[in-house]
């Protein structure tokens, strides 16, 4: 019997239920097996053999299931956008038996920011909470599940830190003497990837020529970028000031540098 389901299952050599994965065999002196075979998590519990004497006998073993982990992708957080400052709470929903622990990390191994003081290597618990997050938070994170029982499982959660660009400029005011090239620098950082560009003071965007040569490398992180502009054979009408310009959906900034007229020796 199965005693909690109050199921016969066999009697003698013959099988009462109707489930075709139990069977029952006798090795002809006095133990009678019963075979769960592709044991199901309902197979657990107790068991009960009986010998119908005059004062019945009986005996109990108990079946235990164990479950491999799994995440239950309907009740945990798949990738998200978030705005940089806010609050972002992750969440990893796993079953198995024993009850499984999640655990999580990031995915290139840096250490999570769990707030402005505390950064951990990694986080145990089904909800990782980011509090003011920040574009360094960026990235993809790792929920693991183990109980014990092989395989571990885990789910991968890219978190991306949406912010207006920023900018920088390492030289504001660049000298060059005529009939010289030179190059002008901005660095910015933008989530999503701004659109990026150079203007003259007039606000007249400049455009690819044999005079001018502009070039948008993507730094680390992606969001990052490094503007270049090189400027060709120099002449008297292209000193002046040039503007650097980046702009995404949550924003735009400029930066000006000036190019003056550096004589030779």
């Amino acid at each position: 019997m199965h005693f909690e389901q109050s199921a016969i299952l066999t009697v003698h050599n013959h099988v009462i239920t109707r489930n075709p994965r139990i069977s029952v065999s006798h090795d002809k002196h006095r133990t009678w097996f019963l075979h769960i075979s592709n044991v199901q998590e309902e197979d657990k519990g107790r068991y009960m053999c009986q010998i119908n004497t005059v004062t019945a006998k009986t005996q109990f073993g108990y079946l235990h299931v164990v479950v491999p982990p799994n995440i239950d992708d309907s009740l945990s957080s798949s990738d998200v956008i978030v705005r940089e400052g806010s609050n972002e709470t992750l969440t990893c929903k796993a079953t198995g038996f024993p009850e499984p622990s999640v655990k999580w990390k990031r995915d290139d191994n840096s250490k999570i920011s769990l707030n402005k003081t505390l950064q951990v290597n990694d986080w145990e618990g089904e909800k990782l909470d980011l509090i003011k997050i920040s574009r360094l938070d960026m990235g993809a994170y790792l929920c693991i599940a183990s109980n014990g029982v092989p395989p571990t499982v885990s789910k991968r959660i890219k978190v991306s830190v949406d912010f207006p660009p920023m900018l920088w400029i390492p030289h504001q005011l660049v000298g060059a003497p005529l009939a010289y090239s030179v190059t002008l620098e901005c660095f910015t950082e933008a989530h999503p990837s701004s659109l990026n560009y150079w203007t003259r003071e007039d606000g007249q965007m400049i455009h690819e020529s044999r005079k001018y040569h502009a070039e948008n490398l993507i730094g680390q992180p992606a969001y990052k970028t490094h503007m270049r502009l090189t400027i060709n054979n120099i002449q008297q009408s292209d000193y002046g000031t040039y503007k650097c310009v980046a702009k995404n959906p949550r924003g735009e900034t400029d930066g000006t540098i000036r190019l003056y007229s550096k004589y030779t020796r």
